[in-house]
């Protein structure tokens, strides 16, 4: 059984700065591709930044240049620090990793979501 944490949403001014961190655990051989998406009412869920495994960050371009993404190895996790954040980064921001847990199985797991809203 393979579980994701999130933690570190909030709320926060804009132009402030917040760090989120999604701590997998449980069954884990391996842990491919991190990632971060994140969600508004009414609208599909979309990808925020993602990194390998040899920790090769990505991200889309509503984000680049204010979030950067890192993910820590030997402590299965994944940050995603915030700076600069705007109303329209307020949402629920979700982990997601690819994670192989046995031999024959590999497969995308999802974090429970935490509450990112920027506003004065």
């Amino acid at each position: 059984q393979v579980q994701l944490v999130e933690s570190g949403g909030g709320l926060v001014q804009p132009g402030g700065s917040l760090r989120l961190s999604c701590a997998a655990s449980g069954n884990i051989l391996t842990i491919y591709v991190m990632a971060w998406y994140r969600q508004v009412p009414g609208k599909q869920r979309e990808w925020v930044a993602g990194t390998t495994s040899g920790g090769f960050g990505s991200y889309a371009d509503s984000v680049k240049g204010r979030f950067t993404i890192s993910r820590d190895n030997a402590k299965n996790t994944v940050y995603l620090q915030m700076n600069s954040l705007k109303p329209e980064d307020t949402a629920v921001y979700y982990c997601k990793a690819n994670i192989r847990a046995t031999m024959s199985d590999t497969s995308d797991y999802w974090g429970q979501g935490t509450q990112v809203t920027v506003s004065s």
